[in-house]
């Protein structure tokens, strides 16, 4: 009996470490595209890039024990990846950034703002971020359906066997299929012209809102929602403290703005990521990634765009298919629906703007039917 209780604790180790590994390179699908690109453009220079995503892994396993994401920031990283910001210009928006979010997490109006929004709004934010990330995902895997279809299959398993190493089998078939036989050099960061406030402007406005609501109000519901038993531990107010932490200090440095994404948190869970194994060993990933420098970027370029198109698709279904979504209240679902439709369309701010419409208008039919229900009774 004890041989046999042996045997089942190792086999259930072996499962958690699967899990890890493999819910480590779950959010690869949106962290590559950024860093890949802003790098290969000559923005951003590649060791401290990875420098600032190992900090920021380490951080989070240590701070919270659980797999929360770090991904770049993603309006930012569109206007980096459009022109509009340079090296420094993007220090001063990171770092601006971070001080914003310190400044509020240092105030519970965060946590009252986070609680005052509706749960269908948040629902529907969530759902349309997802979606957003399906379309991302969808344009990647359109440019080969050859890979992106077995590669879709191998995680689909994920769904029988959560904590298989999924993702990583995924991720290593992309890197084998796409090495270079001699990786190229990439250009280095341009010398900057010097620093454009308009641009900084431009590129805080565009970041901040979407912070706000997808990395700090919704991130703190998946969280919440994947593991309840730790909602003391990852509030509105922590998330936004961490956040803004690490862009205070790093970007600066020439690390990329960096968030806690609600679709990156959803996809370690997907690929079998429970606790501070998957971001540990993100951390010792982007630490060797730095060492290697320039080296290692011809390698992750090198890996398909339909196997990141495919990581990233999984991660929009978690965020899309939530529980909550599921548990709604038929009435609350149209309101789910016009917010993640506007979040699409327009970006977080305007789906939380008519979110926010759509349920005032539900309520106040709420509160015109309910005099007629208690007439009907009497």
């Amino acid at each position: 009996m004890t041989t046999h209780n042996h045997r089942a604790r190792r086999r259930e180790a072996l499962r958690g470490l699967s899990g890890e590994v493999s819910g480590a390179c779950g959010d690869l699908g949106t962290l590559l595209p950024y860093v890949i690109a802003a790098v290969g453009l000559g923005v951003l220079a590649p060791r401290p890039v990875f420098l600032g995503f190992a900090a920021g892994y380490l951080l989070v396993a240590l701070l919270y024990r659980l797999p929360i994401a770090v991904q770049p920031m993603k309006a930012l990283g569109a206007v980096i990846l459009t022109g509009g910001l340079g090296a420094s210009e993007t220090a001063w928006a990171g770092a601006l950034i971070g001080l914003i979010l310190l400044l509020l997490a240092a105030t519970p109006r965060l946590t009252a703002v986070a609680r005052g929004l509706p749960q269908s709004v948040v629902t529907g934010l969530q759902a349309g971020l997802g979606l957003m990330l399906m379309s991302m995902a969808l344009r990647l895997m359109a440019e080969g359906w050859a890979i992106a279809v077995p590669a879709l299959a191998v995680l689909g398993l994920s769904w029988a066997w959560p904590r298989g190493p999924w993702a990583l089998l995924v991720v290593a078939a992309g890197l084998l299929l796409g090495t270079p036989d001699a990786p190229p050099g990439l250009p280095l960061p341009p010398a900057d012209d010097g620093v454009s406030a308009g641009a900084v402007a431009t590129g805080v406005i565009a970041q901040l809102p979407l912070t706000l609501l997808n990395a700090v109000v919704v991130a703190a519901a998946v969280t919440h929602s994947l593991y309840p038993q730790h909602d003391a531990t990852v509030s509105p107010r922590r998330l936004a403290a961490s956040s803004g932490l690490l862009n205070l200090a790093l970007a600066p440095l020439g690390a990329m703005p960096m968030c806690h994404g609600a679709g990156g948190i959803a996809a370690h869970h997907r690929f079998g990521a429970r606790g501070p194994g998957a971001p540990l060993l993100m951390a010792t990933a982007c630490a060797l990634a730095a060492l290697l420098g320039p080296g290692v970027m011809a390698w992750l370029a090198a890996v398909p765009a339909p196997v990141i198109g495919a990581l990233l698709a999984f991660a929009a279904a978690e965020l899309m298919l939530g529980r909550r979504l599921v548990d709604a209240r038929p009435d609350c679902r149209p309101v789910i629906g016009v917010t993640a439709v506007a979040t699409l369309l327009g970006g977080a701010v305007i789906g939380l703007a008519a979110g926010l419409a759509v349920e005032r208008l539900r309520l106040l039919i709420r509160r015109r039917r309910a005099p007629r229900s208690a007439g009907e009774r009497h």
